[in-house]
């Protein structure tokens, strides 16, 4: 297994700096875009996780209570509680 490189370190007027080639700098600056898009993916994703919690706890709340307009649905609340039931059970 090949040790990862070392950069050149050197003293510029009193402070230790790192001294890159303009392809290494180059390298770094796709994986600074490329750990950017991956933290937008990221934050969207659990804006995501959210809202689509936030629906499954607001159609619980309304499977469990559906009120007297739902009435007649009885076989369909039935229907959506078992499968609510079953979230977060494998298949």
């Amino acid at each position: 297994m090949s040790r990862r490189p070392q950069p050149l370190r050197i003293v510029l007027e009193g402070v230790e700096s790192v001294a890159l080639s303009v392809e290494e700098y180059e390298q770094l600056l796709a994986s600074r875009r490329q750990v950017g898009g991956q933290s937008a993916r990221l934050r969207a994703l659990g804006e995501r996780i959210r809202r689509t919690d936030q629906l499954l706890s607001d159609l619980r709340r309304l499977v469990e209570d559906p009120g007297p307009e739902a009435a007649d649905a009885e076989a369909l609340r039935k229907a959506v509680a078992e499968l609510l039931g079953r979230r977060g059970k494998p298949a």
